[in-house]
C-alpha cells in the first residue's frame, strides 16, 4: 500500500494530458459489453437507475444480475448504516475508523499521507460493501466562518489539488470509487440551497475548479457531486457549462454525477444538462422523465448515455453482495495507524514564546482545563459523522503520555450541544473557581479550547470566529495565578486568538483529529516528535479583514426558511419538513476574484494573525544555495529549483518548504504571489539535504477571457521565485525569465 513520493511537488496541467486521458479511459473498457446490456433494458429499467433506491443507494439492473450502487457518507470515515431521515439503524458491526477531518489532512501538506488516508478509506468502504465514498470535499475555503471549513482542504487550489488527487488515487486503488464534491463554488452554507454564485471565468478556472480538474484528470475520479448552489444563474445539478462543457467536454470525465441530497430541481434541466442520479426521491428523474421521453421532449439516447456512465463505474468497482459485507471489524489497526500518522503531522505549533513546549522534565503537576479536552468529535452537528470503535480525547492522550506527572482535569467552561452557537449564555463561575484553583497548584496549565461540531457544521456558517463560552475570560483569569499556559485549540477552522495570545505563551492548533487525535497531540506536547503541521488557510486578525467581508460580498440576505438539507432530512436537528423552498435567490458576488486567503492579504499588504503555511517547529531550519537549472524557460519546459535545507536542532523534524511565484511587471491583474510547489522533508538532527522542487511552465498560464475557445495563455516576462517556510516567511529569492 505504501507509495513513495520522490518529489511532492505535484502540479496539475490545465491542458488535457495523456496521463489524464488514460485515467478516465479506464472507465470505458467495458463499453461494448455495456451497450449490449442497454439494448436489453426497458425504458423503465433505465430510468430506475437514475434516482435513489434507498437513502444511500441507487438501483442496478436486478433482472440482469447487476447490483445496486451503494454510497458511503462521508469523507473522513465510513458512516454507520442509515435508514430514512438519516436515522441510524443501530447495528453493532458498523463502526469504522474516524480519520482526521479535511482541514487536518490539509495541515500535513503531504500528498503521500493523503494517498494513505484515501486508501484506508477505500479499504473500509470495501469491508462495509460500499461502492462510492461521498468525498473528498475539495471546495476552496473562501470564508473563515464557513460551516464546512473542517471538511475542505485549503484556501489554495494547488495544495487542495495535490491532496485531492492522492486521496482519490488511494481510495480507488483500494477498490472504492470517490465522489468529489461539491462541484462547484460551494463556498458557503448560508442560503446554500438557493444562492447564486456570480464569478467570472478566470476566477473559476484558476481558483475554484482547479482541485476538481486535478482529481478528474490526474486522479481519475469516477463520480462527481454537483453542489446545491447556482453558478451564474443555473443550479449546479443542471449546469450545462459545468457538467457538460467543462467536466465531460474539456476534462474528458467518463463517470457519473449524483446530486447532493435534495439538490435536484427539475426533470428537463437535470436530464439535458448533465445529471445522472437524483438523490433522493424520483419526482424528477423518475416517472416524469419516462413521460418526457415518450412525449419526445428528451431523446432516449440521453437516458442511454446516463445509464452507460453509471454502468462504467458499476463494472469498474467490484460489487460486494450484501451477505459478504459487514462480516468483521471495519476499523483495523492498519487504518487506525494511518489516522494516527496523519494526526501527528497535522498539529500546528502557532506560538512558542520562551520555549514553553515541549513540556519540560521538571514539570510535576499539569492542570488540563477545558471542556474540549474531553469532548468527542467523531459525531455531532448536521454533517456526516463516524461511529468509531474508540476516540482518544486530548485529556486521554495527555494522561497516556504523562508518566509520573500528576494530571488534574477541570471542565472550565460549558459547551452545550445543539445547533447555532450551542453554548451557555452566561459564564459558569463555579467552573471558573475550580479551574483557577487547579491552575494555581500546577506547574503547567494546558487549556483546551476551540469550537464544537455544533458550532462548525454543515447547513450554517458561523456568525463570527470568536471563541465561545467565555474561554478568553477564563484564560485571562487563569493567567493571573499561573502564566505558564499552553493553549490547544480544537476546531475545524480558524478562530480569533488575539486575546488568547496575550495570556498564553504557547498556542497549538489541534484540529478534529480522528480517533487517535489525543495521542498525536500529546506526542507533540511532550516532545516525542517535533510539530510539523502548517496552516492550510489564513487566520485573520479580524473577520472584517478577510476578502469576502471587506468587499461586502458576505453575508447575503438570510433565508428564514432554514437549510434545504436539514428541512428535508434532519427534523431531529430542527428541520421543518413542511417548509417550502424559498423563492429568494440571493447573489453571492465573487468580486474579490483571485484574491482569496493569503493572496488577498499579501496583495493588499494587510497584517494577519497567522499566515497561510505557518507552523513552528522545535528546531530551526536553515535554507541556502537556491538555484535554478536555467535562467530562461519556454512554454513546455519545467523549472527545476534546488536548495539546501539544514536541521540545526537536536532532534529529527519535518519541514514543509513552500515555493511561491511573484510575477514581475505583469501586464494582467494577478495576486502578489501564488503557491506553485511544496515538499515535506524529514531531516535528522544536524542533517542537510539538497531538495528539488519543480514547476511546469504550463502552470504559470492564466485564463484569458477574451479568447473564444481554450483560454489558457502564457505571459512572457520575468518571475521571482520565493522560497520559504510560510507565505510570510520567505527565506530565499531568485528570478527567471519566461520566454
Amino acid at each position: 500500500m505504501k507509495k513513495i513520493f520522490l518529489f511532492v511537488t505535484v502540479t496539475f496541467l490545465a491542458a488535457v494530458s495523456v496521463a489524464g486521458q488514460s485515467k478516465q479511459a479506464k472507465l470505458t473498457v467495458n463499453d461494448k459489453k455495456i451497450d449490449k446490456i442497454i439494448k436489453q433494458m426497458t425504458l423503465e429499467e433505465k430510468v430506475e437507475m437514475l434516482h435513489s433506491k434507498t437513502i444511500m443507494s441507487s438501483e442496478g439492473v436486478p433482472r440482469l444480475g447487476i447490483q445496486d450502487i451503494k454510497y458511503a457518507d462521508g469523507p473522513f470515515g465510513i458512516r454507520e448504516e442509515l435508514g430514512d431521515g438519516f436515522r441510524p439503524l443501530g447495528w453493532t458491526n458498523d463502526s469504522a475508523t474516524y480519520f482526521p477531518t479535511g482541514s487536518a489532512l490539509a495541515a500535513t501538506w503531504s500528498p503521500e499521507l493523503a494517498y494513505q488516508y484515501g486508501h484506508g478509506m477505500g479499504v473500509e468502504g470495501r469491508l462495509r460493501g460500499k461502492d462510492v465514498i461521498l468525498g473528498p470535499a475539495i471546495n476552496i475555503q473562501r470564508l473563515p466562518v464557513g460551516g464546512r471549513t473542517y471538511e475542505y482542504l485549503s484556501e489554495d487550489p494547488m495544495l487542495a489539488a495535490a491532496l485531492a488527487v492522492e486521496y482519490t488515487k488511494g481510495s480507488q486503488d483500494a477498490g472504492t470509487a470517490v465522489c468529489i464534491k461539491h462541484f462547484a463554488l460551494n463556498n458557503q452554507e448560508t442560503n446554500r440551497g438557493s444562492v447564486n454564485v456570480i464569478a467570472d471565468e478566470r476566477t473559476m478556472r484558476e481558483l475554484y475548479l482547479k482541485p476538481f480538474e486535478a482529481a478528474v484528470r490526474e486522479g481519475g475520479a469516477m463520480v462527481v457531486m454537483p453542489a446545491y448552489n447556482k453558478v451564474n444563474g443555473y443550479y449546479c445539478s443542471e449546469n450545462e457549462h459545468l457538467l457538460n462543457e467543462i467536466l465531460r467536454g474539456e476534462w474528458g470525465f467518463k463517470g457519473f454525477t449524483v446530486s447532493d441530497w435534495g439538490g435536484t430541481h427539475s426533470t428537463m434541466g437535470a436530464a439535458l444538462h448533465g445529471l445522472n442520479v437524483q438523490m433522493t426521491g424520483s419526482n424528477y428523474l423518475g416517472k416524469p422523465l419516462i413521460d418526457s421521453v415518450r412525449a419526445g421532449k428528451v431523446p432516449e439516447s440521453v437516458v442511454d448515455a446516463k445509464v452507460r456512465e453509471l454502468l462504467r463505474v458499476r463494472y469498474a468497482i467490484e460489487a460486494i453482495p450484501n451477505e459478504k459485507a459487514n462480516q468483521g471489524k471495519t476499523s483495523l489497526p492498519e487504518q487506525q495507524k494511518i489516522a494516527y500518522e496523519v494526526a501527528k503531522r497535522s498539529v500546528v505549533l502557532l506560538k512558542n514564546d520562551g520555549g514553553l513546549l515541549p513540556i519540560k522534565r521538571n514539570v510535576r503537576n499539569i492542570a488540563v482545563i477545558g471542556y474540549n479536552a474531553v469532548a468527542q468529535t467523531q459525531r455531532g452537528g448536521v454533517g456526516a459523522g463516524v461511529k468509531a470503535p474508540y476516540e482518544i480525547t486530548p485529556l486521554m492522550g495527555i494522561q497516556n503520555h504523562a508518566g509520573n506527572i500528576k494530571v488534574t482535569y477541570c471542565e472550565g467552561y460549558s459547551m452545550q450541544q445543539g445547533r447555532g452557537r450551542g453554548v451557555q449564555p452566561t459564564m459558569d463561575t463555579d467552573l471558573m473557581i475550580q479551574s483557577i484553583k487547579a491552575a494555581k497548584d500546577a506547574d503547567l496549565v494546558i487549556f483546551v479550547g476551540g469550537t464544537s461540531k455544533s458550532i462548525e457544521t454543515e447547513g450554517s456558517d458561523r456568525q463570527d470566529i470568536k471563541l465561545p463560552a467565555f474561554q478568553e475570560e477564563l484564560v485571562a483569569a487563569i493567567s493571573a495565578v499561573n502564566p505558564n499556559i499552553v493553549t490547544v485549540i480544537i476546531s475545524g477552522g480558524p478562530c480569533d486568538l488575539q486575546k488568547i495570545e496575550k495570556y498564553s505563551p504557547a498556542i497549538v492548533q489541534g484540529w478534529w483529529n480522528g480517533l487517535e487525535g489525543g495521542n498525536a497531540l500529546a506526542d507533540v506536547l511532550f516532545g516525542n516528535i517535533s510539530p510539523s503541521g502548517k496552516l492550510p488557510f489564513t487566520f485573520p486578525i479580524k473577520l472584517e479583514d478577510s476578502p469576502a467581508y471587506a468587499m461586502g460580498n458576505f453575508p447575503q440576505r438570510a433565508n428564514s426558511e432554514g437549510d434545504l438539507f436539514t428541512n428535508m432530512y434532519r427534523q431531529d436537528l430542527g428541520g421543518n419538513a413542511n417548509a417550502r423552498r424559498s423563492n429568494a435567490v440571493p447573489d453571492a458576488l465573487y468580486t474579490e476574484k483571485l484574491l482569496v486567503g493569503y493572496r488577498w492579504f499579501d496583495t493588499k499588504q494587510l497584517p494577519v494573525m497567522y499566515a497561510f503555511g505557518h507552523g513552528l517547529s522545535y528546531v530551526d531550519f536553515n535554507y541556502s544555495d537556491l538555484k535554478t537549472d536555467k535562467g530562461k524557460y519556454k512554454a513546455k519546459d519545467v523549472i527545476k529549483v534546488t536548495f539546501k535545507l539544514k536541521n540545526s536542532g537536536s532532534m529529527q523534524a519535518d519541514e514543509v518548504s513552500q515555493l511561491y511565484v511573484h510575477y514581475m511587471n505583469s501586464g494582467i491583474e494577478r495576486p502578489y504571489k501564488e503557491l506553485k510547489a511544496f515538499r515535506r522533508v524529514t531531516l535528522d538532527a544536524g542533517e542537510t539535504k539538497t531538495v528539488t522542487l519543480e514547476i511546469p511552465v504550463s502552470e504559470l498560464r492564466y485564463w484569458d477571457e477574451s479568447k473564444t475557445s481554450d483560454g489558457w495563455t502564457l505571459e512572457s516576462g520575468d518571475i521571482e521565485l520565493q522560497l520559504g517556510s510560510a507565505s510570510d516567511d520567505i527565506r530565499l529569492k531568485t528570478a527567471v525569465t519566461i520566454l
